[in-house]
């Protein structure tokens, strides 16, 4: 049968923000941890975020087949090399994964650039893996190439670059800190640091222990009648 028709994204991402809505006003109602205030507003960003990408990336999803199916063998959709094909085209992919990069640390137990940039390269690679499933599925998606990989990660790094600087300004810092979900990198390291004891100084611990070395050395003195 020759049929070819889209799948517009509004009836995939919708629903799926609808159930995400849903979802959210139970756990709000309920009280859970990480489900009010500051980290439910990342959470809502995240979700939004993930359908934007989605809606880049995957949408409009058209289906072809019998004689409409793209008769190219699937090797024609991969681009294995590296910077081959690398142009400007390029930047909108760097740009993207920037704001994952930046919410990997309020999200995650990211804790730094190596684990950013793995987990923006998981992401690409999951995109990447999509849109040729999409291909041998359908007949129809975007190629595959490296160097969206590469964008994507650089991006990714980017992002958690810019995180690390917007926490050296520290009315910024707060806020993310309030923002950040519980068990993530930055709610564990703000608990770290406000139940670390104070460190006691060296110099005057080293004056305590002679001061206390000396009055158990000293001999008793006598009383003077």
């Amino acid at each position: 049968m020759n049929t070819q028709f889209d799948i517009p994204a509004p009836y995939v991402l919708g629903p799926a923000l609808v159930l995400f809505a849903l979802h959210t006003t139970v756990r709000r109602r309920r009280r859970a941890p990480g489900w009010q205030g500051g980290p439910l507003a990342v959470r809502a960003l995240t979700a939004l975020y993930c359908a934007a990408v989605a809606w880049l990336t995957f949408f409009p999803l058209w289906v072809y087949t019998g004689a409409y199916r793209n008769q190219m063998p699937w090797t024609n959709q991969l681009n294995p090399i590296p910077l081959l094909t690398a142009d400007a085209t390029m930047l909108p992919n760097v740009i993207m994964f920037i704001p994952l990069g930046f919410l990997l640390p309020l999200l995650t137990r990211c804790t730094g650039p190596r684990q950013a940039a793995t987990l923006a390269a998981l992401a690409s690679l999951l995109v990447e893996g999509t849109q040729f499933a999409q291909y041998l599925a359908f007949g129809s998606g975007r190629a595959v190439d490296v160097n969206d990989l590469i964008a994507n990660t650089l991006g990714g790094l980017l992002g958690h670059t810019a995180l690390h600087l917007s926490l050296r300004i520290t009315p910024l810092r707060n806020l993310l800190e309030r923002c950040a979900l519980p068990g993530s990198r930055l709610r564990h390291q703000q608990r770290h640091e406000t139940t670390a004891p104070d460190a006691p100084d060296v110099a005057d611990a080293a004056d305590a222990a002679d001061r206390s070395g000396r009055s158990a050395a000293a001999p008793p003195q006598r009383r003077v009648r």
